[in-house]
């Protein structure tokens, strides 16, 4: 079956309503339930419960503070390196930008532009920079941490759809990162400038950051932009910087300068927060 059939059905999904249901379904307090569905969801993706602050099942209220469990301390040293590892995943891809085109998956492409929401001024800043592409399994660590320091300048919400966002969605949908519903948060660092894109998915309930929380929802049919200035937190590199309530994507962008990825990355690789992704060359 082509990846493109494949895909087929989330075309034909009610995915926003989908996705509300959910998120209010891994809110709920149910007790004995919700130990369940978690106890469940363990089983069925492996998760290694022996790295989390809390292994017990039991003692997660909701389903979302489950998901969105810390890890214990010291199971993910960090390196000695320019740019780390901001979550644990796999690289989708990664590479030079071409112009402004990021590469998706063979045969798809889509810009910079159309990926932080049509601010053309921002995209222009990444014109032949370098691009990493992170997808989150549903068995990963979900919070989402800094990969070198960076003072927060902008934060725009951006709608859109609510595709998966798995390996298989990414070479069936055109454009689909720049087509999915995502919040973009725009860093300057001692480097130059650097963008984080945390990507919705198909019943990814909500976003977070923690200089302000909650992103979505609500939901808005409209770009919501937050300008901060000189008034924006300076995040230190491993930091957390946010979380996904259900599994997606990170995409971050460089600008052009002598940046070399870790030879060991390639697409489909697994990675880990905190390991060197990136050098100086």
């Amino acid at each position: 079956m082509s990846d493109r059939l494949a895909v087929l059905p989330q075309y034909l999904l009610p995915k926003q309503a989908l996705t509300a249901l959910m998120g209010r379904l891994a809110n709920a307090r149910a007790g004995w339930l919700t130990t369940w569905v978690i106890e469940r969801f363990i089983a069925r993706y492996k998760v290694d419960m022996a790295e989390a602050a809390n292994p017990d099942p039991a003692s997660y209220e909701t389903f979302n503070a489950f998901f969105t469990r810390s890890l214990r301390a010291g199971v993910r040293p960090q390196v000695q390196a320019p740019w780390v590892c901001p979550v644990d995943g796999a690289v989708s891809q990664l590479g030079p930008i071409a112009g402004d085109q990021i590469f998706q998956a063979k045969g798809h492409h889509y810009s910079t532009r159309a990926l932080v929401g049509g601010d053309s001024k921002l995209a222009a800043e990444f014109d032949d920079g370098h691009f990493a592409t992170i997808y989150l399994s549903p068995r990963d660590y979900h919070r989402i941490h800094m990969p070198c320091d960076g003072k927060l300048r902008e934060m725009v919400y951006v709608p859109g759809d609510l595709f998966s966002v798995n390996p298989v969605t990414a070479r069936g949908v055109p454009g689909l990162f720049a087509r999915n519903e995502r919040v973009v948060c725009v860093f300057d660092s001692a480097a130059g400038p650097f963008v984080m894109v945390l990507v919705g998915a198909t019943i990814v309930g909500s976003m977070a950051t923690v200089w302000h929380g909650q992103v979505n929802p609500p939901r808005s049919a409209e770009i919501r932009r937050w300008q901060y200035g000189q008034d924006g937190p300076l995040l230190r590199q491993g930091e957390e910087m946010g979380r996904f309530l259900l599994g997606s994507t990170v995409v971050l962008l460089f600008p052009k300068q002598p940046l070399q990825f870790n030879v060991l990355w390639q697409a489909g690789s697994p990675v880990r927060l905190g390991e060197a992704m990136a050098q100086r060359s």
